[in-house]
């Protein structure tokens, strides 16, 4: 529903990822919409009920959009040009290989060295020294490729999916995985 009312803009530009409730779109000038619900279901029941934020990015008291709406930050200036959408948080990549997220923090899935939740997109600090390619946010971790080749990731370890080994702690900042540790 809300990828068909971005495609009706005629912006063949157009890229998209889809979370769990909610959809990010990034339009030809590398500006960031979304669109979707902040409500919890069944299977959200083990978050944080009193943490739920907005996973839509435009901040306080916005749960529900019906169709893309443009979010208001602008990534400080720079042009997004990838996105991906987890369970209940985005990442975005800028064109100067910055990532940006936002939704719930629970886990550290956000990489901000904390477990809080954003309402709005806040550069991850832990990456500005790495030249980042690719990211993809899971349900309660993520992940970012530097062109160096390292991969990253940070969120929930218990479920092995960070790929740090017998390191089943969850990771509130972005870790090196060692089988790919060529970039330092």
């Amino acid at each position: 529903l809300c990828f068909a009312a971005l495609l009706r803009e005629a912006n063949p530009s157009v890229r998209a990822a889809a979370g769990n409730r909610h959809s990010v779109f990034i339009d030809g000038e590398g500006r960031l919409s979304s669109c979707g619900t902040a409500a919890q279901g069944a299977e959200d029941e083990d978050e944080d009920e009193d943490a739920l934020p907005s996973v839509l990015g435009h901040g306080e008291g916005v749960t529900r959009l019906n169709t893309p709406t443009r979010l208001l930050s602008t990534l400080g200036d720079e042009r997004a040009v990838s996105v991906s959408a987890g369970g209940g948080h985005s990442l975005a990549l800028t064109a100067g290989g910055a990532v940006w997220s936002w939704g719930r923090g629970g886990f550290g899935r956000l990489g901000h060295g904390d477990g809080q939740n954003r309402l709005l997109p806040k550069k991850v600090e832990a990456l500005v020294e790495r030249r980042v390619v690719a990211v993809s946010a899971g349900r309660r971790h993520s992940l970012a490729r530097a062109a160096d080749g390292a991969v990253l990731t940070w969120g929930e370890g218990g479920l092995c999916c960070l790929g740090h080994g017998e390191d089943l702690s969850n990771q509130l900042l972005p870790k090196k995985i060692e089988m790919w540790a060529t970039g330092q």
